[in-house]
């Protein structure tokens, strides 16, 4: 479709990006859960990737270990729980800085949000790496009718390369070492701004399946880059017309908050969508909003079946993504790669 400056998608097909895998149904960040998601449809799968002390790129939500693992049930590394500055918060636990790859892998992960969901996958899964996740990728494509592609995060940016850890050019390293992503759709996300721009500067016109998205935080914050130099950006500005346009000097998208698109009234229904998906449009930006739960507890009031929060709901998250999907967005963030895949097709695509 031509670019519009209407909330209509200036995508062919909207896109089902499987959320740290099939996260609602397996640990997330797990091979299983990214062999989930590829089997439930997913367009994409997303690995947040941190770094081991031995320069490994893994798939953890956060550097911090300790909600995601059994580390803690390990005596041996028992003495490594610390405290660390991450991004201008105090955080405690274990940190994957910490433990080279080999220790690494002899953890288990574990699910991160066990009051709304199962743990019966608890101890069952290693760490993956970004190179496994490539390797499963690739191995299901071939031969698979609906293209597949990889849209890894780099998390806390700035703070790895403080210790001497710099993703960005070990992500593009490791993305030129295997054939598949040489030519598959790649998508590189971050919430800080400098390393975009980094990237853009790196890539240039060399490598057209590699595309870029700046994520989005909520209005009040700012990206920890920006912060860190003492700079006034706040994710506010950059959601302006004037602030779009700036992103769109380096990224191809923008990746914001559902409510940023979906604000809701008083009474917990949905409000008249904000202007975020025409003007992000207008500038040349596609939308890839998150993220998409599909327990009741993540659900706007008004979508809840039931009192329980932890009820798996997939009727009311496919209310939430097709309303979504009314606004024009052109891909979205979900843990149940199942309902979102359902809830575009059953709706014709677009």
């Amino acid at each position: 479709m031509p670019t519009s400056a209407t909330g209509a998608p200036i995508v062919r097909t909207v896109q089902v990006i499987a959320h740290r895998g099939a996260s609602a149904l397996r640990p997330e960040h797990t091979l299983a859960a990214y062999a989930q998601a590829i089997a439930d449809g997913a367009d994409f799968i997303e690995p947040d990737l941190v770094m081991s002390r031995d320069g490994v790129l893994l798939a953890r939500h956060e550097n911090e270990i300790g909600s995601t693992t059994d580390v803690a049930d390990h005596p041996e590394f028992a003495a490594r729980r610390t405290s660390r500055q991450v991004d201008g918060e105090t955080v405690s636990g274990w940190f994957s800085e910490d433990f080279t790859l080999a220790e690494l892998k002899t953890l288990r992960a574990r699910e991160r949000l066990p009051q709304w969901r199962s743990t019966q996958y608890d101890g069952q899964f290693e760490i993956a790496t970004l190179e496994e996740i490539i390797e499963l990728a690739a191995s299901a494509s071939a031969g698979r009718a609906r293209p597949l592609g990889i849209i890894p995060e780099i998390k806390h940016g700035s703070y790895f390369a403080g210790l001497g850890l710099a993703m960005e050019d070990r992500v593009l390293a490791t993305l030129a070492e295997h054939a598949w992503t040489r030519t598959a759709s790649v998508v590189i996300q971050s919430f800080e701004v400098g390393n975009l721009r980094y990237l853009r500067r790196r890539l240039g016109d060399r490598h057209p399946n590699i595309r870029l998205l700046q994520l989005l935080g909520d209005p009040h914050e700012q990206p920890w880059d920006r912060r860190a130099a003492g700079d006034t950006l706040y994710y506010a500005r950059m959601t302006t017309p004037p602030g779009l346009r700036d992103i769109a000097g380096y990224a191809d998208a923008i990746g914001p908050h559902v409510r940023a698109i979906l604000p809701l009234d008083a009474t917990g229904r949905f409000a008249a969508p904000t202007p975020l998906v025409r003007d992000a449009h207008a500038a040349g930006l596609e939308v890839h909003t998150y993220t998409f739960r599909p327990e009741n507890h993540f659900l706007p009031p008004s979508l809840w079946q039931g009192d329980d929060p932890a009820t798996f709901n997939e009727a009311g998250s496919i209310t939430e993504i097709r309303t979504a999907l009314d606004a024009g967005i052109d891909a979205f963030f979900t843990d149940a790669p199942a309902i979102g895949r359902k809830a575009v097709d059953e709706r014709g695509g677009c």
